[in-house]
């Protein structure tokens, strides 16, 4: 795994001088954020040497180097899920290359199925906090001490300070903002009536298929973490709003503009 790390690593420095200090992870129907992005270099992942390849329609499948805010940054344009086929290790193989290249905080995007009642579909939900319903972890196997503990703290998934940021940007800019608790299964089915009614017992508020592997990583190195989740479609009370993935990312893509400013002025704060 570090020489794996290293090698690309290497790879990535031979082609930009941008030290990033954040990295963002773009998920289904945000991969356009990055045209907010000044974009110095966008390298399409099977040109990276021990990269996955994304399968997912909606993510294109680049690692993009470039100015956000005039903040340095590192964006991956479509993530890797679980269900593509790939192992924990490889979905989470990017997280720990910006780590090394130098990141200090890492933003994730994702749409999910809101569980939660009080919820409405275009919602945007703040995470505070995750249930792991996996099948694996990221960290199974013999730890590499260089990477982080063998037994990660995970009593702050995500970062405090930052949650507190982005509330107050939303209050400020009069953007609806909801908070919650994300559940992860491996999909990639969606859920059943059955299973939305689990989720809503064991506390969760929404449900995706991606981004906790990718936060376990981020906090076994002990990088800060920021995530928030576009509602993209409902099980609530036994019902379901139908949704086909080409739906999910119009929703997604509408709600892209709020979710651009809220990480946009989270920059700001952070560096300018």
């Amino acid at each position: 795994m570090l020489k794996k790390i290293e090698e690309t690593k290497q790879f990535l420095k031979n082609k930009t001088s941008l030290q990033p200090k954040v990295g963002i992870v773009l998920g289904t129907g945000l991969g356009n954020l990055s045209t907010e992005i000044n974009i110095e270099i966008a390298i399409p992942y099977e040109e990276i040497p021990n990269f996955p390849v994304s399968t997912v329609q909606g993510h294109s499948g680049k690692l993009v180097f470039g100015h956000l805010n005039d903040v340095p940054v590192v964006a991956m344009q479509g993530r890797f899920h679980y269900y593509e086929g790939y192992s924990l290790q490889e979905c989470t193989f990017p997280i720990r290359v910006m780590k090394m290249l130098g990141i200090s905080h890492l933003f994730l995007s994702n749409a999910s199925g809101g569980v939660n009642a009080n919820f409405e579909v275009g919602d945007i939900m703040l995470i505070t906090d995750h249930i792991n319903l996996l099948p694996d972890n990221p960290l199974r196997g013999k730890n590499i001490d260089e990477l982080g503990p063998r037994f990660p703290d995970m009593s702050e998934p995500y970062c405090r300070k930052m949650i507190a940021s982005v509330l107050n940007i939303a209050k400020t800019n009069n953007i609806k903002l909801q908070q919650g608790v994300y559940a992860v299964l491996s999909g990639p089915t969606f859920e059943t009536p059955a299973e939305y009614k689990y989720m809503q017992i064991i506390g969760a508020d929404t449900v995706g298929m991606s981004t906790v592997p990718e936060v376990i990583v981020a906090r076994h190195m002990d990088l800060p973490c920021m995530a928030m989740s576009i509602i993209t479609d409902l099980g609530v009370d036994g019902k379901i709003i139908e949704i086909s993935h080409e739906e999910v990312q119009v929703i997604a893509k509408a709600a892209e503009p709020k979710m651009t400013l809220l990480i946009k002025e989270l920059l700001k704060e952070l560096y300018l």
